[in-house]
């Protein structure tokens, strides 16, 4: 996106919606045959109900019908990329848009953010900044801080926390309601870094090849194993505590 279209990108954001000619708009289904081959899941219901969170405003037509212009295509493309890739919550996601919006730049993994696109929410890695972590994993400071000092979470480069990070800790945080804390935790970090063992095991010498084609294989392979040691793992404490309660 050259610096022109993203300056357009920021005014068309929320704030500012000018009409755009009928010609240059399309209709929520000539949107959705755009959007499905990228993502099998979405539906009509789906757009409007990000419409409804305030993600996308679509023109109306005279008539009442929705008109959604290039832009707005784009937005919804980035909102279900962040979705899928990086499992953040649309309050999240809804202040990076706002971000974006007025102009300011977005902590990545290697560069910055460019509004609206699907190949930079795809490329990049969006990561949040500490105060942004809280509020998505609704989590205290302090039990970031201990999660941190049992190695559960790291942060990455420039102190931001990747999708990963938020997943851990927002899980963490529902553990806490059972009485569960980082350090009764150990026990599962510690199996899953076991379970990480196994799979290099099988994937160390794919990736000591040089061609590309084997780096795909060693991927996939990696992919297939951790699966299936989760999938086990899942049965084995699945079992356990139905033996529990007998």
């Amino acid at each position: 996106m050259s610096p022109a279209e993203a300056n357009s990108a920021r005014a068309s954001g929320p704030a500012r919606r000018d009409a755009a000619p009928a010609g240059q708009t399309m209709s929520i289904g000539e949107v959705l045959a755009q959007l499905r081959p990228d993502f099998a899941d979405v539906s009509i219901s789906k757009i409007r109900f990000l419409e409804t969170e305030g993600l996308v405003e679509p023109q109306r037509s005279p008539s009442g019908y929705r008109r959604f212009s290039h832009d707005d295509v784009a937005r919804l493309r980035y909102v279900l990329t962040v979705q899928r890739d990086h499992y953040l919550p649309l309050r999240v996601i809804k202040e990076q848009l706002g971000q974006l919006d007025r102009g300011m730049e977005l902590v990545t993994e290697g560069s910055t953010v460019t509004p609206y696109t699907a190949a930079a929410a795809a490329s990049d890695e969006v990561l949040l900044p500490r105060a942004s972590l809280l509020e998505a994993a609704a989590i205290s400071d302090e039990l970031l801080t201990e999660l941190e000092s049992y190695g559960m979470v790291t942060a990455r480069r420039g102190g931001a926390y990747d999708a990963d990070a938020l997943l851990v800790a927002r899980t963490a945080a529902e553990l806490a309601q059972y009485g569960l804390q980082p350090r009764h935790l150990r026990s599962v970090r510690t199996a899953a870094e076991r379970q990480v063992g196994l799979v290099e095991q099988v994937v160390a010498p794919m990736f000591r090849q040089r061609s590309a084609d084997s780096r795909g294989r060693a991927e996939e392979t990696a992919a297939d194993v951790a699966r299936l040691t989760v999938r086990l793992h899942a049965a084995l404490v699945d079992a356990g505590t139905r033996r529990l309660s007998r």
